[in-house]
């Protein structure tokens, strides 16, 4: 029997590539839903490919592009209620949640709460409320798969491990675009120069957090609350090639790693088909032509936002949800040449300042703190 995919964010990287891994499988996979936030023509395209059942629109005038030309069966919702909606209503066995940013938290919620299991490549959902989110996993009886290469590496790590054998979690970095350039030299970095990535293709705001590495420290938030470890069992190395995805390290000082060249049809079709390993032609690890393999400690001073996301691990509460916030508000800012590139850690300093920390926050808190986080970050000069 097919399983039944709502895929969220079905334009970006991660969604392309889902789409990929499901015309390999066509006897696997069948596409119930598609999400994008304003690309109506992909959209369409993908609609009119794999006939879902409820496809979803960011807002009604790119909505209004589409609507009468969609495959007859195929409803249309518009929004981030018309998502959230569709995670109540819409008929799926795996929600693949490749959204940016905190708009992922709710439709995983109801996800959750309709034991499904959620192909995760959205950090900030686990960021921004680890602590909630695994205990609706335990009452719902639900499961996140982690797609991310560097969490699916670790999952893969500690399958059929006890995870109180683990010592350390050793998360790889590709150390993004300004690894070798002098610190003094980030000042004058363009968005452009921000955006060219050596090793993945990814979308513009998940680039500049891998150019700030903090993409690295959301993996290390997200990592303690999938993988249930103190923040002090996580270790950030740079590993320039992106051949080794991330490892463990075990009590008898034993270290797993998974390896791949970096291809994310890999982790997605993974993600997809766990605990089966299906047989694909995607890409192919040469050992002998990657020829060698670097490793390298990150640079806390030079790159201020890794600093600061183990500073708010440490913090804890709703410390993650104003960094978050803060980011994404300045990630925004900067690719619309509002802001420096060394004024994206500044922003998030700033309000980290400007907001107490509450140490036990409910839902509402936190979507309540994402709010004026954001109005305060979208100020500050």
């Amino acid at each position: 029997m097919q399983k039944k995919i709502f895929l969220l964010g079905s334009s970006g990287s991660i969604g392309v590539n889902t789409l990929k891994v499901v015309r390999n499988f066509k006897d696997e996979f069948k596409i119930t839903g598609l999400s994008v936030k304003t690309n109506y023509k992909l959209l369409l395209e993908q609609a009119k490919e794999f006939h879902p059942e409820f496809v979803i629109i960011g807002n009604q005038k790119a909505a209004d592009q589409i609507k009468n030309h969609l495959p007859i069966n195929t409803k249309l919702l518009v929004g981030h209620n018309g998502l959230v909606e569709a995670a109540k209503i819409l008929d799926y066995d795996i929600m693949v949640s490749a959204l940016v940013g905190f708009a992922g938290l709710s439709p995983t919620i109801e996800a959750i709460k309709r034991n499904k299991r959620i192909a995760l490549a959205n950090k900030e959902t686990l960021v921004v409320a680890g602590e909630i989110i695994n205990k609706l996993l335990d009452e719902y009886k639900s499961e996140i798969i982690p797609v991310d290469s560097e969490h699916s590496a670790i999952f893969q790590c500690l399958n059929g491990e006890q995870n109180k054998s683990v010592k350390r979690i050793i998360l790889t970095a590709s150390g993004g675009p300004f690894f070798n350039k002098p610190a003094e030299e980030l000042k004058n970095v363009t968005v452009q120069d921000a955006l060219n990535h050596p090793t993945w293709s990814m979308g513009n705001k998940i680039t500049i957090d891998s150019a700030t590495m903090m993409n690295k420290g959301l993996e290390v938030i997200e990592a303690k609350w999938l993988f249930k470890v103190s923040e002090k069992k996580i270790d950030v190395i740079i590993h320039p090639q992106s051949i080794i995805h991330s490892m463990v390290e075990f009590d008898d000082c034993s270290i797993k790693a998974q390896l791949s060249k970096p291809d994310m049809k890999i982790p997605i079709q993974y993600a997809l088909t766990y605990p089966q390993r299906l047989n694909s032609s995607f890409v192919e690890t040469d050992l002998i032509k990657i020829g060698q393999l670097t490793f390298f400690n990150p640079d806390f001073n030079k790159f201020r936002c890794l600093k600061l996301a183990f500073e708010v691990i440490q913090a804890g509460g709703i410390s993650p949800c104003i960094m978050n916030a803060a980011n994404e508000i300045a990630v925004a800012r900067f690719l619309n040449n509002e802001i420096g590139f060394l004024q994206i850690p500044e922003v998030i300093e700033k309000s980290l300042e400007k907001f107490e920390n509450n140490i036990s926050p409910n839902l509402d808190d936190i979507f309540e703190c994402d709010r004026l986080v954001r109005i305060f970050a979208a100020k500050i000069n």
